[in-house]
């Protein structure tokens, strides 16, 4: 892959995540180039785009590796902008035609936009070998999913379409992996004999931060749960593939949400809250409903959480909860796997016997193994310690690592469309019964832990998260 058209480059995923991504990339000197065409409105000026592109770049130069440098300033330098109207299906066939065989499309665009384009799109009208890459929501719902689904394949086969998410970088994911698998030890304690509850956790002490026009619409339980961390969750439980290519790593993905369902009632396994105001690292942040473009009868949640089940032998009867929010005190994001006690712990040891547990840390990465052991100066009293390292990361951010796996025609971390709608079958259910008020919408002061209700999580031991 060689050209890349940006349809929507004046928007705020270009320059916070996009092109940042691009400018890692390619200071890393790994790769050949790539040509960059921007489609903004007729208001954007080309030296409003080339300016863009170095705020993004200049970071990097002069911290490249081996010709990274060259690479920035080349693609700098041959960048184009297009203006027009990125839905107009005469300038996508135009734009993919730019560089036959050689052109993705990356629709960073709001989601009705994208589908309008692709929707009024005629087969055949796209150039041979055009591939389309679209960023999350991949539709609304599962029957809107599976509706884009189809506009994608009768324009390209499935093998050219990228749906993409940068939660699924390649650092990220082969971390995971190379864990499970590569390690004799770990993998065989990953079942119901052995695990008592796996926990996926994402908590931001970031507040609204001016999303209001999409977050209000979406809330937390479609941007981060049914987005991200259910492919995030299949990555944990799925059946070891026999190779990390596309067909294998995807059919798994595909196998763990398939078996996927709600673990109880509405009410036993979903929660649901939004932060007032308070403040957060002495930051006052104002209540939810306050901020700008929030319509306060959205019912927009900011904090969700939901336990699962995965319907298979090997995981019959463990929870699987998620959660994710947003303005909560301190930033948590990790996997925590949480085993069941000893069957038997001898008379005569003294103190606690906690539970160990297995952290993997999505941000920072890092890799935990909390364990009892015999206490210093009293070989009788259990003590607890915590074994921790840093797991591998990349000087490429996800993004660049996205771009990569495009560049490459990788698909293999790219998220398949019948995942796409299986993801939507979990979480549609909980939606509807939310949107009828089926389950009360709590609230939790900025800053804190969350609603006083729910347990307070614990940053070293304890999960913190509801009893199943």
């Amino acid at each position: 892959m060689s050209t890349l058209v940006i349809l929507g480059v004046s928007g705020d995923l270009t320059s916070r995540l996009l092109l940042p991504g691009i400018a890692s990339l390619l200071a890393e000197g790994q790769t050949k180039g790539l040509n960059i065409v921007g489609v903004a409105g007729p208001q954007h000026t080309t030296e409003a785009f080339h300016d863009r592109i170095n705020a993004a770049f200049s970071p990097w130069i002069g911290k490249s590796r081996g010709n990274g440098d060259e690479m920035l300033k080349r693609t700098l330098e041959g960048a184009t902008l297009i203006t027009g109207d990125a839905s107009d299906p005469a300038l996508l066939a135009r734009v993919s035609a730019i560089d036959p065989g050689h052109t993705a499309l990356f629709f960073a665009l709001p989601p009705a936009v994208t589908q309008k384009g692709l929707e009024a799109l005629e087969p055949g009208a796209l150039a041979e070998g055009t591939v389309l890459v679209l960023e999350k929501p991949f539709g609304h719902d599962q029957a809107s999913a599976r509706h884009l689904n189809q506009a994608l394949t009768r324009l390209v086969p499935e093998s050219q379409i990228h749906r993409v998410d940068h939660f699924l970088a390649k650092s990220t994911v082969l971390n995971i992996l190379g864990l499970r698998f590569a390690n004799r030890f770990i993998e065989p304690m990953l079942n119901a004999d052995e695990v008592e509850s796996i926990d996926v956790i994402y908590d931001e002490d970031l507040a609204l931060e001016g999303r209001a026009g999409y977050y209000d619409t979406a809330g937390a339980l479609r941007d981060m749960i049914q987005s991200h961390l259910l492919q995030i969750m299949a990555f944990i439980l799925m059946d070891q593939p026999s190779t990390l290519t596309e067909r294998d790593l995807r059919d798994r993905v595909g196998e763990v949400l398939r078996a996927t369902e709600l673990d109880g009632t509405m009410e036993e396994a979903t929660r649901r809250a939004r932060y007032s105001a308070g403040s957060i690292q002495d930051r006052p942040v104002p209540d939810y409903v306050s901020e700008p473009g929030v319509t306060e009868t959205n019912h927009t949640e900011t904090l969700a959480q939901i336990r699962l089940r995965v319907k298979a032998s090997r995981w019959a009867g463990v929870p699987i909860t998620i959660r994710s929010g947003k303005a909560l005190g301190e930033p948590r994001k990790e996997i925590v796997v949480t085993f069941k006690p000893v069957s038997y712990l001898p008379a005569g040891f003294t103190g606690v016997d906690n539970p160990t547990r297995l952290r993997i840390g999505l941000g920072p990465a890092t890799l935990k193994l909390e364990l009892d052991v015999n206490g210093p100066g009293n070989p009788f009293q259990l003590d607890r310690v915590a074994l921790k390292t840093a797991l591998s990361s990349s000087r490429v951010l996800p993004y660049g690592e996205v771009i990569s796996s495009v560049m490459d025609g990788d698909l293999t971390l790219s998220v398949r469309g019948d995942a796409a709608e299986e993801c939507w079958r979990i979480v549609d259910p909980i939606l509807e019964a939310w949107g009828r008020d089926e389950v009360e919408l709590e609230e939790y002061p900025a800053g804190s832990d969350g609603p006083v209700a729910w347990p307070v999580p614990e940053e070293d031991d304890g999960t913190g998260l509801p009893p199943r």
